[in-house]
């Protein structure tokens, strides 16, 4: 774990539970696309750092999430590095809080305020076009989160972030973390038609063709799609169709899984209810859903 892989002239990556770009620049600098999940990262891409006589000028982060903006601030404080991150990722990196509170719905239990949720907050600036190294192109990869981007980078190596999750973890755990499903489905479609050189996914292996990968989440999305509708048959409240899901998919229950894929189970409720495919009602105060 955390070895440098080098995928061309200039393009490497730490492997990592969320790999870590970096791309050498001019005069022995280096750039990272994202952190790592907290300080340890940043020890070890400080080694290698030192290890090759490189000096970080810069982090850009594709989106919020606090396995990629970790080990920001301790790289910036032992470097004084930039760091910069689009839209409202660059709110969420600057008042991580709000990734808990926004999975939670409110102000998260201690069982959400962890560093696998909460990172530590960086300095961090809006990330446009106009402020990134030359031969990088931004790619607006929404859906998962917010505002997520990707990075064509020099040698045409692509760095996707969590636009996509490996065959292994969609057949494991069924239901991946999505924000707006709509547009994480577009993503996916547009993700379908890019080449490149290599394609580095964060949490699947480097490829030369992200195309069968880019489907095979498509059609999991469709599923999940379809599961839920048909969970809603009979009007149900959330938590209903919350344990409903979790069941159908064998999936064990604790804080962070009810965040995670509550979170994700309203996105889709609102997709569907969106498609004209489910209806919400209130009946005896209680907030259901029923299939349309």
């Amino acid at each position: 774990m955390y070895e440098l892989i080098q995928v061309s002239e200039r393009c490497y990556y730490v492997k990592s539970p969320a790999k870590i770009g970096l791309v050498t620049l001019d005069g022995g600098d280096v750039c990272l696309i994202d952190s790592g999940s907290d300080k340890d990262a940043g020890r070890k891409v400080r080694q290698h750092l030192d290890a090759n006589g490189w000096k970080l000028r810069a982090i850009y982060n594709t989106h919020s999430n606090a396995d990629h903006i970790g080990g920001n601030k301790y790289l910036q404080s032992q470097t004084g590095c930039k760091i910069y991150a689009p839209g409202i990722e660059c709110d969420f990196t600057r008042h991580p809080i709000l990734e808990p509170s926004f999975l939670y719905g409110a102000y998260p239990p201690k069982e959400l305020r962890h560093k696998f949720l909460l990172a530590e907050a960086s300095e961090v600036e809006y990330l446009t076009a106009d402020l990134l190294p030359d031969e990088f192109e931004m790619i607006d990869l929404p859906g998962h989160f917010f505002d997520m981007v990707g990075f064509r980078a020099p040698d045409d190596i692509v760095y996707l972030a969590d636009c996509l999750s490996s065959r292994e973890t969609l057949d494991k755990y069924g239901v991946g973390f999505i924000y707006d499903i709509e547009a994480y489905l577009q993503t996916l479609e547009r993700v379908k038609t890019l080449e490149a050189k290599l394609f580095i996914p964060a949490h699947a292996e480097a490829t030369d063709d992200i195309a069968p990968l880019a489907q095979y989440n498509i059609d999991k999305v469709n599923e999940v799609a379809d599961a839920v509708a048909e969970l809603c048959t009979e009007p149900s409240c959330f938590e209903v169709i919350l344990k409903k899901l979790f069941d159908r998919y064998s999936l064990k229950l604790s804080f962070e899984q009810y965040a995670l894929v509550g979170s994700t189970l309203r996105s889709y409720l609102s997709y569907l209810k969106e498609q004209g495919r489910v209806n919400a009602i209130i009946a005896d105060n209680m907030l259901l859903w029923e299939r349309a």
